[in-house]
């Protein structure tokens, strides 16, 4: 045990990799493999090719963490870039046929059949991938018949590999050979590889996204979208949203598996998506993670999000994360502040930086905003605190031009009226029944008001019976926008 300790002192990941493999896989390698780098590199293949006890031996023995990768090949040049790496990792220089029991003298055929005797210690030797297809394939070639000595096909890489078999020193001619042969192969039996055949997979998926345009006849203002796909009969066509999208990620996920690759939609403003197409996304996304498709989304939006997906879909709080943004502690928003500013040379005096902190409430947005009019405005480093106080006015007019302004504009003088007298008790949450006294009205009769507003996106309600505005700042901007107390 103290033998096992020392090989694996103090690396977490490798003492977790090192508790998958059996007793006496530890065994040959604390026995045979003296080099930790060499041990690790054993152990790591070991649990990736779920070797044997044996088999690891025979690794062990035949030196394969030397000869690995090692090959000369053309293959960085001859293939993209996933691929040539792959095939340099699988190729070993030299390959170790010490299992073989003919002589020095023997001729190529004895040399091909003995290799099809131990045809198992053969594929060991190749590596992990290989499967054989035949020995002695044929090939025509106009009108005329060649055989292939072995014909083997390597599953991840999707390739035929031709093994030509030759005793004695390499002659020229032999590398024309083999390249004819593999002219031949690429001709004859070389199927549509994993990447041509996702192109189809996305075709055929463009063509469900056509099909699932057409249906729902999808328009933005006056503009009807299309694609110039022709759709497929019965694919994302049926007009039922919760189906055809679930079949349109279903398809689109096919065609990202089979290259590789995954897809993420990325949406802002979630909380403005009907409940009926939420939960048509919802139930299209929990389908995708059923069947491991590599489809997600990755959504942004307004407090009450959490609460919409769990209305559209009861599984949603278990199918996402929901992690919330929100300020920043006064150190990250300190850093935030100064961090920018001391990459540039110039810095900020204590005062300065904690007048922003207190002005932006230490919300990310409204620090980039103080930060850059106190950039605009200072005339040299350290920024003073007058020079932030210059800052925060002309922050504080951008904006209730424009971020406060559009949100604002959007409502009915009753519901300014509402938010006002949120404005007028604080920064909140408040109780509903402490808005509506102010108000002067029933609690019950602003129920409408209330859920008016919570669509608009402009309140939520963190608690039952709370209400809290969802942009940051906004009961001052209400406050200098309606002032007095006549609203």
């Amino acid at each position: 045990m103290r033998t096992f300790a020392e090989a694996w002192p103090d690396e977490p990941i490798l003492q977790q990799l090192a508790a998958k493999l059996p007793w006496g896989h530890h065994m040959v390698l604390l026995d045979r493999v003296k080099e930790g780098e060499a041990r690790e590199w054993y152990l790591r293949a070991a649990l990736e090719n779920g070797w044997s006890r044996n088999v690891l031996v025979h690794m062990i023995s035949g030196q394969l963490h030397e000869r690995e990768g090692k090959a000369l090949t053309n293959f960085q040049r001859e293939l993209p870039p996933p691929e040539s790496d792959l095939a340099e990792q699988i190729l070993k220089d030299p390959y170790n046929f010490d299992f073989l029991t003919v002589t020095t003298a023997a001729k190529e055929r004895e040399i091909e059949n003995g290799l099809l005797s131990h045809l198992r210690d053969l594929l060991l030797e190749l590596g992990r991938g290989f499967s054989f297809v035949g020995s002695q394939v044929p090939l025509t070639v106009d009108d005329r018949t060649f055989y292939i000595d072995l014909l083997f096909y390597h599953v991840r890489l999707h390739r035929y590999f031709v093994f030509e078999l030759k005793v004695g020193d390499f002659e020229p001619e032999y590398a024309g050979k083999l390249s004819f042969y593999l002219a031949a192969v690429n001709r004859s039996l070389r199927t549509p590889s994993h990447v041509e055949a996702a192109k189809s997979l996305a075709t055929k998926g463009l063509r469900a996204l056509a099909g699932f345009a057409k249906a729902l006849k999808i328009k933005y203002e006056d503009i009807e979208v299309g694609l110039d796909f022709e759709p497929e009969a019965g694919l994302a066509d049926n007009g039922d949203l919760e189906g055809d999208l679930t079949s349109l990620l279903e398809q689109v996920g096919a065609a990202s598996k089979g290259a590789g690759t995954a897809v993420v939609l990325f949406i802002d403003e979630l909380q403005y998506i009907k409940e009926d197409q939420l939960a048509a996304l919802i139930s299209a996304l929990h389908r995708c993670a059923q069947g491991r498709s590599p489809v997600t989304v990755v959504g942004a939006g307004l407090p009450q999000l959490l609460a919409l997906a769990g209305n559209a879909k009861s599984y949603a709080e278990r199918l996402f994360d929901f992690p919330q943004i929100g300020a920043l502690d006064p150190d990250e928003a300190e850093l935030a502040i100064v961090k920018p500013a001391r990459d540039k040379g110039a810095d900020y005096i204590p005062e300065a930086t904690n007048e922003i902190v207190e002005q932006t409430r230490g919300y990310p947005y409204f620090l980039q905003e103080w930060g850059k009019h106190s950039w605009d405005i200072a005339k040299t480093s350290p920024i003073t605190l007058e020079d932030v106080k210059s800052a925060s006015i002309e922050a504080i007019a951008a904006l209730d031009e424009s971020f406060f302004r559009v949100r604002f504009d959007r409502l009915t003088p009753k519901e300014k009226q509402y938010l006002r007298a949120m404005a007028e008790l604080g920064t909140g949450p408040h109780r509903s029944g402490d808005i509506a006294t102010l108000l002067n009205k029933p609690t019950n009769s602003l129920g409408p008001l209330r859920a008016s507003l919570i669509i608009k996106g402009m309140i939520w309600s963190p608690n039952h019976g709370d209400t809290a505005f969802t942009v940051p700042l906004f009961d001052e901007f209400m406050k200098r926008i309606m002032p007095g107390a006549d609203w």
